[in-house]
């Protein structure tokens, strides 16, 4: 959404919050960075290169540190074939042409070629913060030629940037909810915190916001979803409320991205409500079928690759009565897909499974025996590529990997939508400087990572990019602020 308010309520904020500005030299900070995950992370270690007092507020305790960030394996970016942990080179004109083809129209075209082109730069300034990297993992995943993986997760690759930025000097504070910041005309000035039961404002000369979205406010997506969230899990942090956006977006900041719109995959229905991470996934889908609770398909299962339309399925699954589906393979698919947290239901026949699964056994083994009478029996399976096995006269099809499903034992996973970040956040420039309209930028507030990523991200994603965008935006950010602090 560019040059558009977006209709929503903004939340208010919780409480009466007294400000009290502390007007000690101890508690002026050149640069104050809101958030540690990924894309705070590398701002503050990039505005700790260029000023002397760089404070990093954790919403999280300790334990909990690096928000969404710590549940993440790889990151995507453009590179040659040179590269020793990828399979292959990945161009410039591919990434952003996969990017365009996920996000559609509503692209920010400049922020995305922006982001794609310095995405070649990411690698070797992580390396030098201490992530370290595993060769790619390989299967059905499709990511060995685009992305890289970290050694030990986004756990280790947080830690490694927590360890830098406190040899830097940057200082930390966790339990630090940042409650409003303090805005005089186009400046901020400072931001207004509760931390263990103090309240107090921090004074700053630049602010970089990178506290996420709002998809664990409940409250909030209510307003979008109505009663369908509580059908809902949130695969991240519980930390990530959307206080800053609110509060900002208040202020009268410019907003972009739908208020609807998340980063929303299908998950195991048996994953907690907060916080399962990536462990709870579900990928089966593009090798069987997935039936609704009433017992009927209702989205094309192989449409394409899987890291560019897994995004999809959460939103799809939100969508269906009881906001819950089924996924449902046989004997021969098992294997082909990283598997869950939890063990599939099972069941020698289709009404068995069916049975197993808590759907009415006739109408479930109606469905996959139809969908089986219109299934490929003389395409070439081959999950690595948009294969030629295709349905032939289904609605909806199935366009890739449509093999019969007739091999016993059945297995089945029920699923519900799992969202990990939302992408209603604030317009920005290529700066990150937050806009309250088109051309009249803040003069020292800056953006970067899923708060701003609905300029890019509009509709879909692509695996492993939103690490991009909050590690390119996060230097830019850090740079900027710094910058702007020391003049």
């Amino acid at each position: 959404m560019r040059g558009k308010r977006a209709v929503f309520q903004i939340p208010a904020r919780r409480g009466p919050l007294r400000e009290e500005a502390l007007a000690s030299q101890d508690e002026m900070f050149d640069v104050i960075v809101v958030g540690a995950g990924n894309a705070g992370l590398v701002a503050a270690i990039s505005a700790k290169a260029r000023a002397r007092r760089v404070l990093l507020l954790e919403r999280s305790p300790e334990w909990m540190r690096g928000g969404n960030s710590r549940h993440t394996r790889d990151i995507r970016y453009a590179h040659g074939d040179d590269d020793p942990y990828t399979e292959g080179a990945y161009p410039e004109e591919e990434l952003l042409e996969d990017l365009l083809r996920v996000g559609g129209e509503r692209v920010n075209r400049d922020l995305a070629r922006l982001c794609v082109r310095e995405s070649k730069n990411v690698l070797p300034w992580m390396s030098a913060q201490g992530v370290k990297w595993q060769q790619p993992l390989k299967g059905t995943l499709h990511l060995s030629r685009t992305c890289r993986f970290f050694l030990g997760g986004g756990k280790a690759a947080v830690n490694a940037y927590f360890k830098t930025a406190q040899r830097m000097g940057v200082e930390v504070r966790y339990d630090t909810t940042v409650e409003d910041l303090a805005i005089d005309g186009r400046s901020v000035t400072g931001v207004a915190v509760e931390r263990l039961g103090e309240r107090q404002t921090l004074l700053a000369r630049s602010v970089i916001l990178a506290s996420g979205g709002f998809e664990a406010n409940v409250e909030w997506l209510r307003e979008h979803w109505g009663p369908a969230i509580d059908n809902f899990v949130i695969r991240g942090t519980p930390h990530n409320d959307g206080r800053p956006l609110a509060a900002l977006l208040r202020a009268g900041a410019m907003p972009v991205g739908e208020p609807k719109a998340a980063h929303a995959v299908c998950v195991d229905a048996r994953a907690p409500r907060f916080d399962g991470g990536i462990v709870t996934r579900l990928d089966a889908t593009p090798f069987g079928i997935v039936l609704n609770k009433h017992c009927r398909r209702f989205y094309d299962e192989g449409e394409d690759i899987w890291p560019k339309r897994y995004a999809i399925w959460g939103g799809l699954i939100g969508e269906q009565p009881g906001q819950i589906a089924y996924a449902v393979i046989d004997s021969r698919m098992l294997d082909k897909f990283l598997p869950s947290l939890y063990r599939p239901f099972q069941g020698q026949t289709l009404p068995e499974l069916g049975a197993a699964l808590g759907l009415d056994p006739g109408a479930f083994a109606a469905t996959v025996e139809e969908y089986n009478r219109h299934a490929s029996r003389d395409g070439t399976f081959n999950p690595a590529i948009l294969d030629d096995c295709t349905t032939r006269g289904l609605d909806p099809p199935k366009t890739h990997w449509a093999m019969p499903i007739e091999v016993p034992p059945f297995y089945g996973y029920p699923m519900r939508p799992g969202i990990t970040f939302t992408y209603l956040g604030l317009a920005v420039d290529e700066t990150t400087r937050v806009q309250m309209k088109v051309g009249e930028p803040f003069t020292n507030l800056y953006a970067a990572g899923e708060i701003m990523s609905g300029s890019i991200l509009t509709r879909g994603y692509l695996g492993g990019f939103g690490l991009t965008i909050g590690t390119v935006f996060g230097r830019i950010a850090g740079k900027e602020a710094a910058k702007h602090a020391a003049n």
